[in-house]
């Protein structure tokens, strides 16, 4: 049960499966919106630039059922004057189709956004397959824009139809008409046609533009064990995120090694710990460039040794350091006095080694509190 459960396609896309979606060229559209935006806009530009539009068609029309001697006498100027009446009918309606042309191309933004992507335009060999074709024909996808195809060529050729029919008696009447009261009618029903045809694509679009957005989604609805995949993919796998661990790890340490020779001194254990420190003029406090226990510790009195870095045997202070200062910090407001007996020896010791005298001593009992220093705490 457990596994049929983790195989049903029952959570939603996550961020990351909308976006490759996207990145294919799949995103929501109703085909319905635009044919509504589209007569919308032809509706909306009929009526605001009316008067205008209809004095003009108004003139072509006269235009053209007028006739000269000339033309009718020579049968070659009949078509030259059809294509001057064309013409002039497109530069006419031309802003319509501009604006028309726009909201064919600005309207599905609206619920899919911009896109722009060239891997729909890549050749997909599968949809080749009359298998998958058949398949898709008979999909449920297939039927509901089948039937609404049906349902819209229903609706809005019964709409037409029924304003026709309704005013079938005037419409039958035009001919009899004077022609200034024939088009101003006739133009003033083709509007009311358009209204309630577009009125009618917007109850479709109320219904297709809900259903568009839950069909894709529902389309990239992901099973359990894909999310947990896309968790760890984004993640890291635990090996890969233990490897990058390790080589982390491993250049702090080359890093650490590259600062002992800089340091002045390395308080031991002598052998479980040691941490070398560093003071320079301008620093508040010493801070600690590196610090290790037993094979670490081992290695970098090693490359002190190497670099004639001093070596001091300082255990509760050596303890202290490792367990309660940071690398790459300064070391504890506590531990001052003692660091700076130890920074104070070392440099008398540089100078009696240059010029002699009386050796210096170190003074075994440093100032290290009992509570930073785990054995003594013991």
């Amino acid at each position: 049960m457990a596994e049929d459960s983790d195989l049903e396609r029952t959570e939603p896309p996550s961020p990351r499966r909308l976006e490759e979606a996207r990145r294919k060229g799949q995103v929501p559209r109703s085909r319905e919106l635009t044919t509504f935006a589209v007569l919308m806009t032809g509706l909306l530009s009929a009526f605001w630039g009316g008067p205008a539009l209809y004095a003009a068609i108004k003139q072509i029309i006269v235009a053209e059922f007028s006739f000269s001697h000339a033309s009718l006498a020579d049968p070659g100027q009949m078509p030259l004057h059809f294509i001057s009446s064309m013409r002039d009918a497109l530069l006419v309606l031309m802003p319509i189709f501009l604006a028309t042309t726009l909201a064919a191309l600005l309207t599905p933004i609206l619920i899919g956004g911009w896109l722009f992507s060239f891997d729909t335009l890549s050749p997909n060999f599968g949809r080749m397959n009359p298998m998958s074709g058949i398949g898709r024909i008979f999909s449920v996808r297939s039927i509901v824009e089948m039937l609404k195809t049906i349902l819209k060529s229903g609706l809005v050729g019964g709409v037409a139809a029924a304003t026709l029919w309704h005013e079938r008696d005037q419409f039958l009447s035009l001919v009899m008409m004077p022609m200034d009261s024939g088009l101003l009618y006739l133009w003033q029903m083709v509007r009311f046609t358009l209204l309630m045809s577009v009125s009618g694509i917007a109850a479709i679009v109320l219904i297709d533009v809900p259903y568009q957005l839950w069909d894709y989604h529902k389309g990239l609805r992901m099973t359990k064990e894909e999310v947990r995949q896309e968790m760890k993919e984004m993640e890291g796998s635990p090996e890969i995120k233990g490897r990058i661990r390790q080589l982390q790890r491993e250049a702090a340490r080359k890093r650490m090694m590259s600062a002992i020779p800089k340091a002045d001194v390395v308080v031991t254990n002598p052998t479980h710990y040691a941490v070398a420190i560093q003071y320079e003029a301008g620093m508040r406090a010493p801070k600690v460039v590196a610090k290790g226990s037993f094979l670490l510790a081992e290695r970098i009195i090693d490359i002190a040794k190497e670099h004639k870095v001093a070596i001091v045997r300082t255990p509760p202070f050596a303890r202290a350091l490792y367990h309660h200062a940071e690398l790459g910090e300064e070391i504890p407001a506590a531990l001052y006095t003692a660091a700076a007996e130890v920074l104070a020896y070392i440099y008398q010791l540089k100078l009696y080694q240059r010029q002699g005298g009386v050796a210096p001593e170190l003074n075994d009992n440093l100032p290290v509190p009992a509570e930073l220093d785990p054995e003594a705490a013991g």
